[in-house]
């Protein structure tokens, strides 16, 4: 196995067949020392009301500084499937959302931006955010997202 092989050993979904998942996967960052903004961003977010069973639709927005891991894109977007058919309020997701980022990245910052759908006249957007190394943020801040953009 060459190195470049064994650094990716870990990674289970990517090349394979797609269904829904709460298995977030990542690879190793090859820049930890620098601090620089990733940004994973979805319009097709679905999730449904656990009251009604409505659907409600969010553009979700990831921003995060990494440390020492990045995570993997297609195991992301089955992660944020896995909601399709669940039952959820749109503030539980959204931080159930970052409590998973943070659990498997480490991040140095992290926010989660959901912008759900207008349902019965109002919109709601939820912004939470983890800060664990306060100097990745304060590099990156020109570059941070705004919830209304």
């Amino acid at each position: 196995m060459s190195p470049k092989d064994q650094e990716y050993r870990e990674l289970t979904v990517l090349g394979r067949k797609a269904k829904p998942s709460k298995k977030l996967e990542a690879f190793p960052n090859r820049t930890p020392g620098r601090y620089y903004l990733v940004i994973l961003e979805t319009s097709e977010f679905t999730c449904l009301c656990p009251i009604t069973g409505q659907p409600d639709f969010a553009r979700i927005r990831v921003e995060y500084v990494p440390d020492q891991k990045i995570v993997e894109s297609k195991s992301f977007k089955l992660y944020l499937w896995s909601y399709r058919d669940e039952g959820v309020f749109h503030e539980h997701v959204v931080n159930r959302i970052l409590e998973d980022l943070v659990q498997t990245l480490n991040p140095h910052w992290c926010r989660v931006i959901g912008r759900f759908n207008i349902r019965g006249g109002i919109a709601i957007t939820v912004d939470a955010e983890h800060l664990r190394t306060p100097a990745a943020r304060e590099a990156i801040k020109d570059r941070i997202g705004n919830v209304r953009s």
